[in-house]
């Protein structure tokens, strides 16, 4: 999996749900959204990226997201 693009996809969704009133709220759906959609294989390596490193790019609600167990 090419991390950049995980990267991109991971903030795409991040970036609609930062749309909402709420940013708890925007957290807890990308998490959902994640958990729901993504395979864990997809999951482990973004996880993974944001382990090894700061994962340059990585829009902060994903990161919130990732802390909170997606």
């Amino acid at each position: 999996m090419d991390p950049q693009n995980l990267i991109h996809m991971a903030n795409r969704i991040a970036e609609f749900f930062a749309a909402g009133p709420d940013p708890a709220e925007a957290v807890d759906a990308v998490a959902t959204h994640l958990r729901k959609f993504w395979e864990p294989r997809m999951r482990a390596e973004l996880q993974r990226l944001v382990a090894q490193g700061p994962a340059e790019g990585l829009h902060a609600l994903v990161r919130q997201a990732l802390a909170r167990g997606s």
